[in-house]
């Protein structure tokens, strides 16, 4: 039985961790680095950082930050937003990183994913989508975190992304990030029966149970998690508990 990651994802503006709804009307929650070092002492699998406005400045700006908690964080660590080229997912490496997420640039040149995988290995190329439902089994892919829409289809898009070379799909659910609602089962469900390498499913995690939900229904290899973690509804603790009671593997933790 395979092992269930449990990610503690951040979406960062500026200095500030922040959260939203929809990706939008973001609220400032505290230090980074301050919340991620609780969730890698809590037991989290891996970290997912966003910088939620580094389309618009053109741009990642998250390099101290990485820099500064690669220094106490020793779980694999993903940077997203603003990677526009293969210099960009260097510098991002370099400062600790072990991924790039990689989204309105592949959009514009999916030749990045390429580039991206060939320099550092699919297992390093993480093509993030931002997905909104726009019929019965139809999503759409969103650019700018969830600001523009570019026509693609959801499924058409992530199995031309694995075949440039993407060796990992963070899942965005716009429609349900933030709302505490559960997973788009379905959405996952249809970009897991598509592709063979591994699904992050990410947005509307209201309690440990919808964790249980994605996986056994949408087949999702791991799941992202923020505004349950962030405002204290739940614990990685908690939450990895709840998956074992259930009879999904995931990794034994003991504090140090």
């Amino acid at each position: 039985m395979r092992n269930i990651r449990l990610i503690a994802r951040l979406d960062i503006k500026g200095p500030n961790l922040i959260k939203g709804i929809h990706l939008e009307g973001l609220r400032v929650i505290g230090s980074p680095n301050e919340y991620a070092l609780r969730y890698y002492q809590q037991g989290a699998d891996e970290l997912i950082y966003m910088d939620c406005v580094a389309s618009l400045y053109g741009r990642n700006h998250l390099g101290d930050i990485i820099r500064s908690a690669a220094k106490n964080i020793f779980v694999p660590m993903t940077v997203g937003g603003g990677i526009r080229s293969v210099e960009d997912a260097t510098n991002i490496l370099r400062a600790g990183a072990d991924k790039v997420a990689v989204n309105t640039a592949a959009v514009s040149n999916p030749k990045l994913i390429n580039e991206i995988s060939r320099r550092f290995g699919s297992q390093c190329m993480v093509l993030s989508i931002e997905a909104k439902e726009v019929g019965k089994d139809l999503w759409e892919v969103y650019t700018n975190n969830g600001r523009e829409r570019t026509g693609l289809d959801v499924i058409d898009w992530v199995k031309r992304g694995v075949a440039k070379g993407a060796g990992e799909v963070l899942l965005t659910s716009v429609d349900r990030e933030g709302t505490r609602k559960g997973f788009d089962i379905a959405l996952v469900r249809a970009v897991t029966a598509e592709i063979s390498v591994p699904v992050i499913a990410c947005g509307g995690m209201g309690k440990p149970e919808d964790l249980v939900d994605v996986v056994n229904m949408g087949h999702a290899d791991a799941v992202a998690m923020a505004d349950i973690l962030h405002y204290n509804r739940s614990d990685i603790g908690e939450i990895r508990a709840v998956a074992k009671e259930s009879g999904m593997g995931v990794r034994d933790y003991e504090s140090a």
